[in-house]
């Protein structure tokens, strides 16, 4: 069996394997680009009845990464959220 290779990505999309990164979580993506933008769609409309029980308001993020796969204008809302993200953990503390 071979070993998965990591690429350092702790979150986001690994492009490589098509999988959602969220730390040591990997969740594979559909190979379809139609049924990554349903799952997508459908996360983001459960997640918005999150006040239901079972459902949550994780999943609104969560579908919105999946969707930010083939959409570019999520795409570079989900870059420009990476780089504030890091750039706001390396900066030194008072």
């Amino acid at each position: 069996m071979k070993a998965k290779e990591t690429t350092g990505t702790r979150f986001g999309i690994d492009h490589g394997t098509h999988e959602i990164v969220i730390g040591s979580f990997r969740l594979k993506l559909p190979q379809s680009k139609a049924w990554r933008m349903a799952v997508g769609i459908l996360l983001v409309f459960f997640g918005l009845l999150g006040f239901l029980p079972v459902l949550g308001f994780w999943m609104v993020p969560l579908g919105l990464l999946v969707l930010s796969h083939d959409s570019p204008f999520l795409r570079r809302q989900r870059r420009k959220l990476s780089v504030w993200w890091a750039s706001r953990k390396m900066r030194p503390k008072p």
